[in-house]
């Protein structure tokens, strides 16, 4: 039975999720995760800015997208440079985004002793200083109305399970240590930074990588002790994440602020 609102229960639930009137940017939108929260996000009623280095992908998800009634802009932008990035938000028109989800990241296998700087360099630039400068940005430009921000981190922050990704697990490390950082220093500020930590999530991008695994049999037996561990016995689907990332955005999250949320299908607890 449904019951009336209260002094403390002042929104209905339809209206603590939707985000009509809202704005949000989105990293990494042309695929996998990225694409699935657009999706979402649109569905419930916000205008979206999709960020992504693959034009074709993001022109045909706009397109999809362009019947939700909501404003769905495309930019074309590498991550990897933080000119790109200055460059976005020093042309931002109004209104100024209430939502920062940072969802792009790469994740290429190489053994920890074949790392050289400038393939470090390559992964921290997309893995953790995008998501440092697009931070920044968020918040300078939002520091007297505040906002929230969503990152997404990894399992393989807190259990490094998979060989060769020291610097993939460092950087993701970094993503919730700064999670944590913001969320103390700008809650006062009207800001909630929370992370999200997928786990055995089926994209594009892990379907090419676990094809690379069963191509080297010392990553095989890996590969079979992941799956048998997940307690729910499959993998993730991309809107699984997404449908989380709508909640910690939407005031259904109000009081979460600084939390690191598993979407694992309950692997880091097996």
């Amino acid at each position: 039975m449904c019951t009336k609102n209260t002094k403390n229960q002042t929104k209905s639930l339809a209206e603590l999720l939707s985000l009509a009137g809202k704005t949000v940017v989105i990293t990494g939108a042309a695929a996998g995760m990225g694409a699935a929260t657009a999706r979402r996000f649109a569905e419930a009623g916000a205008n979206v800015h999709l960020l992504d280095i693959h034009q074709i992908n993001l022109d045909a998800l706009a397109g999809e997208l362009a019947d939700c009634g909501v404003t769905i802009t495309a930019h074309q932008i590498d991550l990897t440079r933080k000119s790109e990035i200055d460059a976005f938000w020093q042309d931002m028109a109004e209104p100024t985004p209430d939502i920062l989800v940072n969802n792009a990241g790469i994740f290429p296998f190489k053994d920890f002793l074949d790392t050289d700087e400038s393939f470090v360099d390559s992964v921290m630039k997309i893995n953790y200083e995008a998501v440092y400068w697009m931070c920044q940005h968020f918040i300078r430009a939002r520091l007297k109305q505040g906002g929230v921000i969503v990152n997404i981190g990894s399992i393989e922050a807190q259990i490094p399970f998979k060989k060769d990704l020291a610097h993939y697990t460092t950087g993701k490390a970094a993503v919730i240590a700064l999670t944590r950082s913001l969320a103390r220093d700008y809650g006062r500020k009207g800001f909630r930074a929370n992370a999200i930590l997928p786990g055995g999530i089926l994209t594009a991008g892990t379907k090419s990588s676990a094809k690379e695994v069963w191509k080297n049999p010392s990553l095989v037996k890996d590969g079979i002790s992941f799956m048998s561990r997940l307690p729910l016995g499959r993998m993730g689907q991309p809107d699984e994440v997404a449908r989380i990332t709508l909640v910690l955005a939407s005031d259904l999250a109000s009081y979460m602020n600084g939390a690191v949320v598993p979407v694992d299908g309950g692997f880091l607890s097996a």
